[in-house]
């Protein structure tokens, strides 16, 4: 067992590309598998958080789609049934200037539709969780 983890970690630091590639790869199988209308918010925050923080590597966690920085999911997005949620793990290091009040350890926002504006706040707060 700890032979097949070894392979497989020296596997992934081989290749840190392929390794994007197929964490990308599960995302998207994920988000495909929402219901409409959230397969379309799912597409439009992927898109989002690429754009915003290309060096994040995608990666599913718990059943959703997250998005990883040295090796630590920093965000996630998951439907539930009335609502989308988007949210920040504690390792984004967000402050009460991002949204989140110092003792918080995460955070998320929950919305039925990503508007224009929406959109705008999480790419702000995502290229700042990204340095």
């Amino acid at each position: 067992m700890a032979e097949k983890k070894a392979a497989k970690k020296a596997a992934k630091s081989a290749n840190p590309a392929a390794t994007k590639a197929d964490g990308e790869a599960a995302v998207l199988a994920k988000i495909a598998a929402m219901p409409a209308p959230y397969r379309a918010m799912g597409e439009r925050l992927h898109a989002v958080i690429l754009r915003s923080a290309p060096a994040l590597q995608p990666a599913t966690g718990y059943g959703m789609p997250g998005y990883a920085k040295d090796g630590k999911t920093v965000c996630f997005f998951r439907e539930d049934k009335k609502y989308m949620t988007f949210g920040f793990t504690q390792e984004a290091n967000l402050t009460a200037e991002e949204g989140a009040p110092h003792q918080l350890i995460e955070f998320a926002w929950y919305f039925t539709a990503l508007d224009d504006a929406a959109e705008a706040k999480l790419s702000a707060i995502v290229r700042k969780v990204a340095r």
